[in-house]
C-alpha cells in the first residue's frame, strides 16, 4: 500500500506520540521522494520543521508515526497510515529541504526568509511506511 494516497496532495496529518502515548496529531507540507513510487516500501515524504518543536522531541522518543492526507486545517482526505520517521542530517537532509522548497515556492522560500531573522534552525525528517 505504502503512500499512494499521498500522491497529488498538499497536507498530511502527522500523528506523534508522546511519552504517555497519547497521539498529537498536526497538519505538515510534505515532498515525496520523486525516485520511488508512493506505492512502492521504498517511498519517502520529506517534511521539515522549526529544530526544537515537540514534532522532534517526540520523534526522537519514538519514530512510529501515523499519516494520513489531509486539507491545510487537518481535515483528513485519506485514510491513516503507520508509518515510522527519522530525523536527518547532512546530505539527505539537504534533498529534503531541495524537494520541499520546489514543492511550496515560493511561500516555502518566503517563510525560510522571515524565519532567518529569528535564528531558527530548521529540522528535516523522513517518512517511510513500516
Amino acid at each position: 500500500m505504502g503512500f499512494a494516497a499521498f500522491g497529488g496532495q498538499k497536507y498530511l496529518n502527522l500523528e506523534t506520540f508522546k511519552k504517555s502515548g497519547q497521539g498529537v496529531k498536526t497538519p505538515v507540507w510534505f515532498a515525496a521522494e520523486p525516485s520511488a513510487a508512493l506505492d512502492s516500501e521504498d517511498a519517502k515524504l520529506y517534511v521539515y520543521t522549526i529544530g526544537v518543536s515537540g514534532k522532534v522531541k517526540r520523534i526522537r522518543n519514538n519514530p512510529r508515526v501515523n499519516v494520513a492526507p489531509c486539507d491545510m486545517r487537518g481535515r483528513l482526505r485519506g485514510k491513516w497510515v503507520p508509518a515510522r520517521a527519522e530525523i536527518l542530517a547532512g546530505t539527505e537532509a539537504q534533498q529534503g529541504m531541495q524537494l520541499l522548497n520546489k514543492k511550496y515556492a515560493p511561500w516555502k522560500q518566503l517563510l525560510d526568509f522571515f524565519a532567518m531573522f529569528r535564528k531558527r534552525d530548521r529540522t528535516v525528517f523522513v517518512i517511510r511506511p513500516n
